[in-house]
């Protein structure tokens, strides 16, 4: 008898404390949730270091995608505009569409006997970069069309693909493609991920973009706005397809920026990243559109990751922009500073 009874009130026990636990568990079990879930969520920005700049962006996004914030955006008008050389991937010791043009030029030269008396074209054909760049932009454009024009899209975009993945820099010995910023890698996603639509406004050619701007950047064909030939439209061997002309058609630098995105999104920016002056009119129709907005110059004050100039340089110099961002309080990151790594491969 008394061992039925001792049975009986180690089972109530056993009972009790079951049930106990079970309030206990199901009172924890939000806590734990939570935290489980605050671990899934993932790093962004981990190649910044704790900065102001890094901080600014994180504080921007978040109070524009939190609902209730008084700053909130909708989804739809969340448009963030990068230009691309100096600010997602280098510039020096010269843009790399033009590497991309010298090496066409090269390749080219026997079909085109006629550059050996034309002083830009012979100067890029033998390499000869000095003279090439002292003939300043026009001299670029040159190379640009002869060197660009006569392909058709599928045939250019051939051409583009088989330099990026071969062609590799004199400096870094890097593949082109392979010189994208880590941080600002990471920038791109973690905006996407807050709902914000990431376009290219950049100087750069549209058609020689477009090809790898998807694999490297995750921003596809349609989201990159740049300069860009003239074309046309013509049947080749049964097909018809669209022939880029040598002639300019529209050159996406400074004020022509705020045009093109005016044309091709049809949105002022909320964000607008940029590295020099050529980005500056870009950045002040960002500035200007009503609501909250962020400006943001990359600083390139790295000389041994990368390169270190600004108001001087023969390419992305930084001069009235940098003096013009420091009176509108607009967010200047210190390359050398604010980024633990450069280049996705290295330290």
């Amino acid at each position: 008898m008394k061992n039925k009874e001792m049975t009986t009130k180690i089972r109530i026990k056993q009972s009790s404390y079951a049930a106990v636990m079970g309030i206990l568990i199901y009172a924890c079990a939000p806590a734990v949730q939570e935290k489980e879930s605050a671990q899934a969520e993932p790093e962004y920005l981990t190649s910044w270091n704790d900065v102001d700049s890094r901080q600014a962006i994180i504080d921007f996004v978040e109070a524009t995608t939190t609902e209730g914030s008084p700053d909130y955006i909708e989804p739809e008008d969340r448009i963030a505009t990068f230009d691309n050389d100096g600010t997602l991937w280098s510039e020096q010791p010269f843009y790399f569409q033009l590497q991309f043009g010298i090496d066409r030029a090269k390749e080219l030269s026997d079909e085109h006997p006629e550059w050996a008396s034309d002083e830009v074209m012979s100067a890029a054909t033998e390499g000869d970069l000095e003279k090439l760049l002292s003939f300043g932009t026009e001299g670029i454009l040159k190379v640009i069309m002869l060197t660009h024009g006569g392909l058709t899209e599928e045939e250019f975009d051939a051409a583009v693909m088989n330099w990026v993945n071969t062609a590799r820099h004199p400096k870094t010995n890097l593949r082109y493609n392979e010189m994208v910023y880590q941080p600002m890698l990471e920038v791109l996603d973690y905006l996407r991920a807050h709902g914000y639509k990431t376009y290219i406004v950049s100087g750069g050619g549209i058609d020689f973009m477009r090809p790898w701007t998807q694999a490297v950047y995750g921003i596809p064909e349609e989201q990159v706005v740049g300069s860009s030939l003239k074309a046309t439209f013509e049947e080749r061997d049964g097909k018809f397809v669209v022939v880029k002309s040598p002639e300019m058609n529209f050159v996406d630098d400074k004020a022509g920026k705020p045009v093109a995105i005016h044309q091709h999104i049809g949105k002022r920016p909320v964000m607008a990243f940029g590295n020099s002056d050529g980005d500056l009119e870009m950045m002040q129709y960002s500035s200007s559109r009503a609501g909250k907005s962020l400006q943001v110059y990359v600083h390139h004050t790295d000389a041994e990751r990368e390169w270190s100039y600004d108001r001087d340089s023969h390419i992305g110099a930084l001069d009235k922009g940098w003096d013009y961002a420091l009176e509108n309080g607009w967010v200047i990151v210190d390359m050398a500073k604010d980024w633990k790594k450069v280049y996705p491969s290295t330290n």
